[in-house]
């Protein structure tokens, strides 16, 4: 029986404030470091029974147990792997940043084969619990023949009291007698939680016992039994039960994607997210060399860039939770997935929260990058059916990956596919070779199909496509993809008139002088009747002669116009970008004949203009929709017209 007291020797001076207050951004990081230790030790012991330097009984199971005592503020944590000597506790405890992980595999690196991990290599994970408690006891019997059990307590972590114990069992508990900050960690539901998403796929089973709520139920219990007392052993019923591990120590990732079937990734995908809408497909990373990485990425449904929220890839180290989302390992637009990494050769730093700017990182995150560019490129050459059928969910996530990364871009550039008017889905090349010589490197997009079904009409009719491209994240996508020197512009399908839609005459040429004259009085009633001296008008021959007109509007001006509203320009600044509009009139549909023949007719004045102002709001209609005065303006003079028309 000894008896020791000293003071904690700090490596570095004055660290031990700064690791209690700052070090963890969570005082729920506590649960995971004690819980993680435990598993390094039981580690550390199997990997000593494997090479055969320790003897453990036949068919032993290794555990880990948390203890909830709120009667006594307590929480403790069991395990029953290597244990310590009293030199041990000496070395790994009272000298902080002294690496018990580290010091094992130096010892046993020659024995250590491919595959074995050890969790916790940085020294001060221990010292997390001195965030939420006033008093710390370390209780440890190690593996050792012969050897003797030590209690350490410790009440502020810089001093501590070392003696002998009478713990007879291998392995160690830390006991936490909580401040009365942190109390919401004596309800067993809190811990549950904690243990939950920090230790859900550790390797061992982690039990949780809640003592006050065991026994309530205990209670209950006896009290049932004795309810049913003298009934019929049919009607007994059973109210124990053996507990349940709060963690599945065989995680998805960690099996050969071989021995994987469809359900088991759809039910892990639910179990890990609580998403019941099964995700589009999967990608299981499953490597070795240069670096261990495994994890499981899913493509849930994005929908709508609306729903381009951040998604959730949880990183793992050896089983261990680390963070959602970690920027340097995972790259930025791969956030809209959701998935579960684990990699244990990642450099973290002592508080496992943040990764160091390394080049191993950048290695893994290329990697990661490349696997996914792979499997879109493998479902489009495979698979294209159901390519096309992902392509409405997927499109955003692509997009994005594209314009913020080079070398994706690169991988799935020839993969891009495009839905166009016809309901089918074409590549920029498809699109292109199909492409009249009038417009060679030009491609016509429609961001409304339903406002722009006059121009999408006129297309069709003429044999002519236009691809789809409606949301806010498509405007930046085609400046990405024409500032890529790919010699392609794309110009949306009312911004440009084609030569295909116009009509030729029989010389190829139009009589000059009688369209300058139709010209000149078409802009003179069409001016007026809009009360703009400055519209432009455009008078054309074209082969749809039911149509009498429509606007056109500059691709550059509208562009200008529609960044300057999406970075909050406002009103301030729509003068800078006025939209540039033409109004193209169809000199072979009769209303327009009608009107050029009677602009020089006084006494038809009046309903020239009427007519020449509903041609001009129709053509305004199927670009855009009217404000609110000109609609009702439009209403009441439709009304009219059938009045005349009667």
């Amino acid at each position: 029986m000894y008896e020791e007291k000293g003071n904690v020797s700090i490596n570095t001076e004055d660290i031990f404030p700064i690791i209690k207050k700052w070090l963890y951004s969570e005082k729920d990081i506590f649960i995971r470091e004690l819980v993680s230790n435990g598993s390094d030790a039981i580690s550390k012991y199997k990997k000593l029974v494997a090479i055969g330097d320790a003897n453990a009984p036949e068919n032993e199971e290794y555990t880990i147990k948390v203890t909830v005592d709120k009667e006594n503020k307590s929480v403790s944590f069991f395990d029953n792997g290597i244990g310590m000597t009293a030199d041990e506790v000496k070395s790994y405890i009272n000298q902080i940043a002294f690496s018990g992980a580290k010091d094992f595999i130096e010892k046993y690196k020659e024995k250590m084969t491919e595959g074995d991990q050890i969790i916790g290599h940085f020294g001060l994970g221990f010292y997390s619990s001195f965030m939420v408690s006033e008093k710390v006891v370390i209780e440890t019997m190690s593996y050792l023949d012969d050897a003797e059990a030590v209690r350490w307590t410790s009440e502020d972590g810089m001093n501590y009291a070392m003696e002998s114990c009478d713990r007879a069992e291998r392995g160690t508990t830390v006991t936490l007698t909580l401040s009365d900050e942190s109390s919401e960690y004596l309800e067993g539901y809190k811990v549950r939680e904690v243990l939950r998403k920090y230790c859900a796929f550790m390797p061992f089973p982690i039990f949780l016992e809640d003592v006050e709520q065991d026994k309530k139920d205990k209670e209950y219990r006896e009290q049932k039994k004795k309810e049913n007392k003298g009934k019929d052993e049919a009607d007994d019923i059973v109210y124990d039960s053996a507990p349940s591990p709060v963690n599945n120590t065989d995680p998805l990732w960690l099996k050969p994607p071989k021995d994987c079937k469809d359900e088991d990734y759809k039910t892990f995908y639910r179990d890990v997210f609580f998403d019941f809408e099964e995700p589009l497909f999967w990608i299981h990373l499953n490597m070795d060399y240069p670096f261990n990485l495994k994890g499981i990425l899913y493509f849930p449904k994005l929908k709508h860039e609306f729903e381009m929220t951040e998604g959730q890839v949880k990183l793992y180290y050896n089983q261990v939770f680390v963070a959602d989302n970690v920027k340097e390992v995972i790259p930025e637009f791969l956030l809209l997935l959701k998935g579960c990494l684990d990699c244990p050769d990642l450099p973290l730093n002592v508080s496992r929260s943040f990764l160091q700017n390394d080049s191993y990182v950048q290695k893994i995150s290329s990697h990661i990058t490349k696997k996914v560019a792979d499997k879109l490129t493998s479902l489009f050459e495979g698979e294209r059916d159901d390519y096309n059928k992902y392509w409405e969910d997927i499109n955003p996530f692509v997009k994005y990956g594209c314009i913020k990364e080079e070398k994706f871009y690169d991988r799935v550039k020839d993969v891009v596919i495009y839905k166009d008017i016809n309901d089918s889905y074409v590549t920029l090349k498809d699109y292109l070779e199909k492409a009249e010589e009038s417009h060679k490197g030009k491609v016509f997009y429609v961001t409304d199909d339903k406002q722009q079904s006059q121009y999408i009409k006129m297309f069709k009719d003429n044999d002519m496509n236009a691809v789809i491209l409606d949301t806010l994240l498509d405007s930046h996508f085609i400046q990405f993809l024409e500032g890529k020197g790919r010699e392609v512009t794309f110009s949306r399908i009312d911004a440009d008139i084609s030569d295909s839609l116009k009509e030729k005459g029989d010389d190829g040429e139009q009589n000059d002088e009688e369209m300058k004259k139709m010209q000149e009085a078409l802009e003179k009633v069409f001016r007026k009747a809009a009360e703009n001296d400055q519209l432009k008008i455009q008078v054309e021959s074209l082969k749809a002669e039911n149509v009498p007109g429509f606007l056109l509007q500059s691709e550059i001006s509208r562009r200008m116009s529609d960044m300057s509203r999406f970075y909050g320009g406002g009103k301030d600044m729509s003068s800078m970008f006025p939209n540039e509009e033409t109004l193209v009139l169809n000199r072979n549909n009769k209303l327009i004949k009608e009107a050029a023949a009677m602009a020089e007719d006084e006494s038809k004045a009046e309903d020239i203009d009427l007519i020449c102002r509903h041609i001009y709001d129709m053509a305004v209609m199927s670009n855009k929709p009217l404000e609110a005065a000109a609609m009702t303006k439009f209403l009441e003079r439709s009304a009219l017209l059938l009045e005349k028309l009667l």
